[in-house]
């Protein structure tokens, strides 16, 4: 019997939210608090980062990564001497951004996901990988940064998104967190907001939220997909989001089959 009570309470957890078409496991809200821990008691349990491997796609070390996506060969050069800049992760590519673009490939093939037509804007996009993916899936995308990040940004742009076959467009932008956003960037409200190791701080948080509610309307889905590195950082977004909104975590089950890594995590947002 407890069993079957056990059961039926993680069903009552899976559902679906915003545009995305797989179901997910949602974070219920006994009380924000509560519902954050349990998570991250989940995450660090049964996922074990620790023991996993970092940086299993990437290599920072090298001036490029080169991806095979969307029946293109993506070549995104890094700037692998800025990792000694405390606080500048953004000229490397990390594999929450990898994972990310391959999850949007991989629904988008399965039919989980239309990005074609859709508005996209992507936050924190460091080297381009997600947002050039999201191009080719279709989509009107914005990507934007910190003004000292957009050279590396439009630079990948020019090289990766050349091609006469370009299914959508992409263009690069100032924007800084907690600011309020250019027009082009909230009229009309972005469809998808996309997301790859943007919880990296206490103190980006709350600027990060206050972002993600100027850029959310009522049909926009958010994709964050991030590193498990700090439990207690990810508490604290999870439990500060859960104010504005629901929150579920994509199971590795419905990523890129080649594309999956213990020390990632992904989450679906909408607001409420």
């Amino acid at each position: 019997m407890a069993m079957e009570e056990e059961e039926e309470g993680e069903k009552a957890r899976m559902g679906k939210l915003g545009s995305y078409g797989g179901e997910v496991r949602l974070l219920l809200e006994d009380t924000e608090e509560e519902s954050a821990s349990e998570e991250i008691m989940l995450l660090w349990g049964i996922q074990q980062p620790t023991l996993s491997k970092p940086n299993s796609f990437v290599s920072q070390t090298s001036l490029k990564l080169s991806l095979d996506s969307c029946g293109h060969s993506l070549s995104i050069l890094q700037s692998p001497s800025s990792l000694g800049t405390p606080g500048v992760t953004g000229s490397v590519m990390w594999d929450s951004g990898v994972v990310l673009g391959k999850f949007l490939e991989h629904s988008v093939d399965s039919g989980m996901l239309l990005l074609q037509g859709k508005k996209i804007v992507e936050l924190g996009s460091g080297c381009g990988l997600v947002g050039c993916i999201a191009a080719l899936l279709g989509g009107e995308v914005i990507l934007t940064d910190l003004p000292d990040r957009l050279r590396l940004l439009r630079k990948n742009i020019e090289t990766n998104m050349r091609h006469g076959s370009l299914r959508g467009s992409v263009t690069a932008t100032e924007l800084t967190w907690g600011e309020d956003p250019d027009p082009e960037i909230v009229e009309p409200m972005p469809d998808y907001v996309l997301g790859s190791d943007v919880v990296y701080s206490e103190g980006a948080v709350i600027d990060l939220l206050e972002t993600l509610g100027q850029l959310s309307g009522p049909n926009t889905t958010i994709f964050l997909a991030g590193e498990l590195r700090n439990d207690a950082i990810l508490e604290y977004f999870i439990e500060a989001a859960m104010s504005n909104f629901t929150i579920g975590r994509v199971d590795q089950t419905l990523w890129h089959p080649d594309y999956r890594s213990n020390r990632v995590v992904l989450y679906v947002l909408v607001k409420k």
